[in-house]
């Protein structure tokens, strides 16, 4: 490679690489003054080979050369380039000294001219070499920066999402904190309805017992009042046989008051055990479990029941059958609510069956060649099953269809029409069955049967 060519590369190299650092790094103030270097180096080259005055020109590409890296070197923003520019230092050092020797000591260069030859091919291998690494480290450097700025950018990027993302977080907290409240609020009003319910689910089953004990008692009391009144007569006509000395007479009346008085106090005990059961059924349950005669009280509320559903409606009438198992005795219960239990599956019952009835002399009413033998009847009865005591009511109603079976112990679920029901009752007995640990089960045949079986585990005695 000639001298001439060689300053030129050079020159083009170091003022390229100098320009596209202080272009990268905004330093515009020495842009423009180092494409200037460069359309001066291109001049400088055209000029040596139009007039061929190399012996002149190689002096400007020193000079040129030595104040370009004089300049690199001591310039502050420049050194980063440090490195860079050594790589040329051996080079331009060895040709201006070669070229200085050729001058000043001809005889001298002439005598060495080979080792100034190799000399100058080892700086320029050396510039080669030193520029290949930097130009790698710099490719590194480069990667490196724009990794940096990625890495920045994503970095800036997070952080303007974690922004709007805690903002988002907020507004949602803020909704779901606006929605727990309201929630809170209507579960709190629905906790109050229900209570309301179950009060009111409460005293429609103790006004349905209470018309029942009414006439009931109006039994008892019935046999009081005519057994009175015969005594009071018998006193009389007792008084008359004493005043005219048929003493035998006499002791015959006070043998028929005595036995007079034994039916008016029975009678008198039946009255009480009514009223105290609705005492007992209308006050709130003690939680506190005791020996029960499950026959008496399934008795008790069944017939307790029919009267209640006959003093709403006297055209009501219902076959009862009643199937007790005598080896149960009594059993360790709370009685209140196992009674509540009976007297809703018993109304539920009655009121099938009365449905039923309806619906069939409406059909008989519409179209007389239909004729009904139906006959409503319920029955209940107590038996034992694997140690354990079961109780069954059954009625020959419409049934209960299969699509709602599962609902019917979910609270406010009803079939009866608006009005007729709030859908507390079996949700009531279920609970309170759980709450002995028993079960509660359904079986149904639309259109013809329903039963429910409740299993009442270790109550027994013996």
């Amino acid at each position: 490679m000639s001298l001439s060519v060689a300053p030129l590369i050079v020159s083009l190299v170091l003022t390229n690489r100098i320009r596209k650092y202080v272009r990268v790094n905004m330093l515009r103030q020495w842009e423009r003054p180092f494409q200037y270097a460069m359309i001066f180096a291109i001049s400088l080259f055209a000029v040596e080979i139009v007039s061929s005055a190399v012996e002149f020109t190689k002096w400007i590409w020193h000079l040129f050369l030595i104040l370009l890296i004089i300049f690199a070197l001591r310039e502050n923003k420049l050194r980063v380039l440090r490195g860079y520019m050594l790589a040329f230092l051996p080079y331009i050092i060895v040709a201006f000294l070669g070229d200085l020797t050729q001058v000043v000591a001809s005889g001298f260069f002439n005598v060495n001219e080979q080792y100034f030859k190799n000399a100058t091919a080892l700086s320029f291998i050396w510039m080669v070499a030193i520029l290949y690494s930097q130009n790698r480290q710099l490719k590194a450097a480069e990667k490196e920066r724009i990794k940096r700025e990625q890495e920045d950018e994503l970095n800036r990027a997070i952080a303007i999402r974690k922004v709007e993302l805690e903002g988002l977080v907020a507004e949602r907290t803020a909704e779901l904190t606006e929605q727990k409240e309201e929630l809170e609020h209507t579960l709190h009003e629905l906790r109050s309805t229900q209570s309301q319910l179950i009060q009111s689910e409460k005293m429609a089953s103790l006004g349905e017992l209470t018309a029942g004990i009414a006439h009931e008692i109006q039994n008892p009391l019935n046999f009081v009042n005519n057994f009175s009144e015969i005594n009071i007569e018998l006193i009389e006509e007792m008084k008359t046989e004493l005043l005219a000395g048929n003493n035998v007479e006499a002791i015959e009346i006070v043998r028929d008051i005595s036995e007079n008085m034994e039916k008016i106090t029975q009678h008198g005990k039946r009255a009480d055990a009514i009223v105290k059961g609705m005492l007992q059924h209308s006050r709130s349950s003690s939680g506190v479990k005791e020996p029960t005669d499950i026959n008496a009280l399934a008795d008790e509320y069944l017939r307790l029941a029919y009267h209640g559903l006959r003093a709403k409606d006297k055209s009501f009438h219902a076959t009862i059958n009643t199937e007790f198992d005598d080896s149960i005795g009594t059993i360790i219960i709370i009685p209140q609510d196992i009674g509540r239990v009976l007297l809703n599956l018993i109304n539920n019952a009655f009121y099938a069956v009365n449905e039923k009835k309806s619906t069939l002399e409406l059909e008989s009413s519409a179209n007389p060649a239909i004729f009904s033998t139906y006959v409503p009847t319920v029955s209940i009865r107590t038996f034992r099953t694997n140690g354990n005591v079961s109780i069954s009511v059954k009625d020959n109603g419409n049934g209960i269809p299969k699509h709602i079976v599962d609902k019917i112990f979910q609270p406010f679920f009803t079939t009866k029409p608006t009005g007729q029901g709030t859908g507390l009752g079996l949700s009531m007995s279920y609970d309170i069955i759980k709450a002995h640990g028993g079960e509660i089960k359904v079986e149904t045949i639309e259109g013809e049967q329903t039963e429910f079986t409740i299993q009442l585990n270790g109550v027994l005695l013996n």
